[in-house]
C-alpha cells in the first residue's frame, strides 16, 4: 500500500486512492491526529455512505476512546467558540428545522443576484495585479475574492471585511509568502474572534435589518421557529468558513490544472473568447470539481449503530471519512477518470456531496469559479505557471485540498478601468 499523508501523497494522493480503491475500499486507517477512522474510497459506497442517516453529524457519537484524538474531529477552536450548532454538525430533525429556516434566508434566486458583484470583485482583483505580469493567483485572487464576496452576501460592512479576511487567513494558516505562519492557538483565537464580531453584528441587525444573508437569517421564520441568535451565529460562520474555503480551493486547482492541460484550457478560452460565459464554463467547473476538487474528504460521520458499508462491519461510535477525491475518480463510474475532459457530460461527481448534507453554498461557489476562470482566461490569455508543478506545495490536512501557492507570469495588461 502506498504511504498516506505525507507530503508527496499531499502532492498527489491519487495513485494511493487508486490503489485503496481496488485493495481496501472501506479500511480503517489512523490519521495524523492519531483518530482511527474508517476511509471510504468506492463512488458507489460513498454515495451510499453519504446518504445513510445511521452515520450522524454529530461528534458526540464518536466513542474517543483515544486520548489523543479527544477533541480532534470537527473544525478547529469551533467547541470552544460555542459553534457547534451549524448543519454540519447536527442530525435531523435539528437539521431538517435548521436547512430549512436556512434555505429561506440563502435561495438560487439571492445567489444569482449576486453574480455582477462577484464580476466586479474578480475585475477589480484582476486589475490589482494585471499591468505586472506576475501574480501569485492564491495570495492575491483566489482567496480574496470569496472572502470579500461572502461578507457582502453576509453583510458585514465593508470597513470590517479585511478583519475577516486576517481572521480568515489565520483558520486556514494562510499567510503571504515570505512571511511567518499564525502563532501557535491562532487558529483558536481566530475562530472566536469571528464568532464575537458575528454576535455584535446580528444584534446590530436585530435593531436595523437590511437585505443581507444575516438580516434574512435573522427574518427567516417555520410556523413560527426562529433561528436562536447562537444558531445564527452558528450558521454564518459555516456558511462564512464553509462558503469561502471550497471556493478558494476551487479556483486554485481548477487554474492549474488548466495551466497544466494546455488542449483543455485552449477549448475554454476559445469559448470564452467567443462570448460563452456559461455553457462550456459551467460543464468545464463540474468537470474541475470531479477532477481535482476542492473538498478532499467529505466531514466527519460517525456510527450509531454496526453497519455495512461495502461488505465491511463498522462499529458504533467509529468515525467514517468518505474521501470524495477518491470517488470521484472511480473507473467503475468515469470512464476515463484519470482524464481531464471539459466536456464531459454524464459528470454525477460527488464534490459537494449528497443526501440532505449537500452544501447549500454549492451555487455560491459554482457561480465564484465560473466568473473567476473566464476573467482569468478572458483578461490573461496568455498565463502560464512560473515555477515547475513540482516547487508547488500543497497544504496539508484531511478535509480540503488546496495549493499554499500559485505563482504566474503573462504579458502585462491595463487595467479595466
Amino acid at each position: 500500500m502506498p504511504p498516506l499523508f505525507d507530503w508527496e501523497f499531499a502532492a498527489d494522493p491519487y495513485p494511493a486512492y487508486a490503489w485503496l480503491r481496488e485493495h481496501a475500499p472501506v479500511r480503517k486507517t489512523e490519521l495524523p491526529s492519531g483518530v482511527e477512522a474508517w476511509l471510504v474510497t468506492r463512488h458507489a459506497d460513498a454515495r451510499q455512505a453519504l446518504a445513510d442517516q445511521r452515520l450522524s453529524k454529530n461528534p458526540g457519537h464518536h466513542h474517543e476512546r483515544s486520548a489523543h484524538g479527544k477533541g480532534k474531529v470537527g473544525i478547529p477552536g469551533e467547541r470552544s467558540a460555542n459553534l457547534m450548532t451549524h448543519l454540519l454538525n447536527i442530525d435531523p430533525p435539528d437539521h431538517t428545522r435548521l436547512r430549512r429556516l436556512v434555505s429561506k434566508a440563502f435561495t438560487p434566486a439571492r445567489v444569482a443576484e449576486f453574480e455582477p458583484r462577484v464580476r466586479e470583485l474578480t475585475e477589480q482583483l484582476v486589475d490589482g495585479f494585471a499591468t505586472r505580469g506576475e501574480a501569485d493567483l492564491i495570495h492575491e485572487f483566489a482567496f480574496p475574492l470569496p472572502i470579500y464576496a461572502i461578507c457582502d452576501m453576509l453583510g458585514v460592512p465593508s470597513e470590517d471585511q479585511d478583519d475577516f479576511r486576517d481572521w480568515a487567513g489565520m483558520m486556514l494558516r494562510h499567510h503571504k509568502p515570505g512571511e511567518p505562519g499564525p502563532p501557535r492557538g491562532g487558529v483558536g483565537r481566530a475562530v472566536k474572534k469571528m464568532r464575537d464580531y458575528l454576535a455584535e453584528l446580528i444584534h446590530r441587525k436585530r435593531e436595523m435589518p437590511g437585505e443581507d444573508l444575516i438580516s434574512g437569517l435573522i427574518r427567516a421564520s417555520d410556523h413560527g421557529e426562529h433561528l436562536t441568535e447562537n444558531e445564527a451565529a452558528a450558521m454564518a460562520f459555516i456558511l462564512l468558513f464553509a462558503g469561502f474555503e471550497t471556493t478558494v480551493n476551487l479556483i486554485g486547482n481548477g487554474t492549474y490544472a488548466l495551466l497544466t492541460h494546455p488542449r483543455q484550457r485552449a477549448l475554454l478560452h476559445d469559448a470564452v473568447s467567443a462570448g460563452d460565459e456559461d455553457g462550456l464554463p459551467a460543464t468545464a467547473v463540474e468537470e474541475l470539481l470531479r477532477y481535482d476538487g476542492p473538498v478532499e474528504m467529505a466531514t466527519w460521520r460517525f456510527a450509531t449503530e454496526p453497519l455495512d458499508i461495502g461488505g465491511v462491519r463498522i462499529a458504533e461510535g467509529e468515525p467514517v471519512l468518505v474521501v470524495l477525491a477518491a470517488a470521484d475518480r472511480d473507473p467503475a463510474k468515469f470512464a476515463d477518470p484519470d482524464v481531464l475532459d471539459l466536456r464531459r457530460r454524464d459528470n454525477q461527481h460527488l464534490g459537494y456531496g449528497h443526501g440532505i448534507h449537500y452544501c447549500l453554498g454549492a451555487p455560491l461557489a459554482r457561480l465564484e469559479g465560473r466568473v473567476a476562470l473566464t476573467a482569468l482566461l478572458r483578461r490573461l490569455p496568455d498565463v502560464e505557471l512560473a515555477v515547475r508543478p513540482d516547487d508547488l506545495r500543497w497544504r496539508g490536512g484531511l478535509i480540503m485540498r488546496g495549493l499554499r501557492t500559485l505563482p504566474v507570469e503573462f504579458t502585462p495588461r491595463g487595467r479595466m478601468g
